[in-house]
């Protein structure tokens, strides 16, 4: 038995976090053991990677390359082990994240990106995975609004985001059976109503 890969993307302030620990609530009351992690990160090892990816000044390359380390082990230690459990796993952030923001927003070229990629997990994809989408004033109002210092990525300027945005919506263009694209700017419950909906057709 396999368990189910579920992914939510997003520029900063699209609302994904908002929905993620609903998400997770909604699948265990549905019967689904449900593990919950993000990237980067998701490990011990993988938060310290976290730590300098968002924090330290870094070579675009060198970015690109730690995310896939932090993802290596990641997949080594929680997803892969769960998945093979039956478990299922929500995670916040998966490689289309290096496509947007190391390709699209840095520029990093996306066969680069590939050859990680299918390096470091050449046989496993999500299952689903949710797009959350803002137009960039929203979102960049909702950060503005966020009471907590912003990261590195965060503080990028707003040409920088808008290139992660167009970046995301040309993987879901390209994969629209696995990434669904979430209005986030409508009302929570709107957004509710739309999710129930999928994860609904998922567990069916």
């Amino acid at each position: 038995m396999t368990g189910k890969f579920i992914t939510l993307e997003g520029i900063d302030g699209a609302g994904k976090s908002t929905h993620h620990a609903w998400l997770v609530a909604e699948l265990q009351r549905r019967g689904k053991t449900v593990v919950q992690t993000r990237e980067p990160g998701g490990t011990p090892l993988g938060e310290k990677l976290r730590e300098l990816l968002l924090h330290e000044p870094m070579h675009l390359e060198t970015e690109a390359l730690l995310m896939f380390a932090a993802r290596r082990e990641h997949l080594a230690q929680v997803i892969e082990p769960a998945l093979a459990r039956g478990d299922w796993v929500v995670c916040d952030r998966f490689t289309d994240a290096s496509y947007a923001y190391q390709g699209g927003g840095r520029g990093l070229a996306w066969e680069k990106l590939e050859a990680l990629e299918h390096w470091v997990h050449p046989h496993l994809a999500p299952d689903l995975t949710l797009l959350f989408d803002v137009p960039l004033e929203v979102a960049q109002a909702r950060m503005a609004a966020a009471a907590r210092e912003a990261d590195r990525f965060e503080r990028e300027q707003a040409a920088f985001h808008a290139r992660v945005r167009a970046a995301y919506h040309v993987r879901a263009a390209a994969e629209p059976a696995r990434m669904r694209v979430i209005d986030g700017g409508r009302t929570l419950d709107q957004v509710k109503k739309q999710l129930e909906e999928i994860i609904t057709s998922v567990c069916s």
